[in-house]
């Protein structure tokens, strides 16, 4: 029961700091440093899918360098593709694994599992948000519900983001916070707040190595 609460907790109050900006960029990295600092993992991205070039294209990360998250282009065909298609996909060893597409760049970058959930709105998928760990991670299931049902509330706000701004696409959506970012001369984390107040819900547990 205690973790049904922490989780629906964290989610709530997520939740609630999204309802209050109409900024897909703010909800794209608010999402991501979330579910950072909630699980004390590694980092978190969200990506939105190019369906034109078969593209994941990158939304929003937290917890990672550049030099990874500029690594090269990522592949929806090559780079964790069942998640796309099947659902969830956990990654318990980057370095032994043939789904991923950049195993040498994860590991230099200190990664060494991935949690992979497609982002799905009104039956389409619009992209994926992906958790790594710096140890080896086996996935409970209170991980891979909670980091889903975040993945989705963000995709249906950014959904509703691409309406609002009578955008055609997510990828619009996604140009146009670009577009916003190379105008900023300063960052700060948006509703920086709700991340620190549940730093100690952490979700899910971290698995034994094997």
């Amino acid at each position: 029961m205690k973790q049904q609460l922490i989780n629906y907790e964290t989610i709530l109050s997520i939740t609630k700091a999204i309802s209050h900006s109409r900024d897909p960029e703010e909800i794209a990295l608010m999402t991501t440093e979330s579910i950072k600092t909630a699980m004390e993992v590694k980092g978190c991205s969200l990506f939105l899918f190019n369906r034109k070039t078969n593209e994941l294209e990158l939304a929003a990360s937290f917890g990672l360098s550049d030099e990874y998250i500029n690594k090269g282009p990522v592949s929806a065909l090559k780079s964790i593709a069942q998640s796309l298609k099947e659902g969830p996909v956990a990654i318990y060893d980057v370095m032994d694994d043939p789904r991923i597409q950049y195993p040498d760049e994860a590991q230099k970058e200190g990664i060494v599992s991935i949690l992979s959930v497609p982002v799905v709105v009104g039956g389409n998928l619009i992209g994926a948000m992906r958790v790594y760990t710096s140890e080896a991670w086996e996935f409970t299931l209170w991980d891979v519900n909670f980091v889903q049902a975040l993945a989705q509330i963000a995709g249906a706000a950014i959904n509703m983001a691409r309406y609002i701004k009578g955008l055609k696409s997510s990828i619009d959506v996604l140009k146009t916070m670009k577009e916003v970012q190379t105008q900023k001369t300063t960052r700060r984390t948006p509703y920086e707040g709700v991340p620190v107040s549940v730093a100690s819900n952490k979700i899910g547990k971290k698995g034994k190595k094997k």
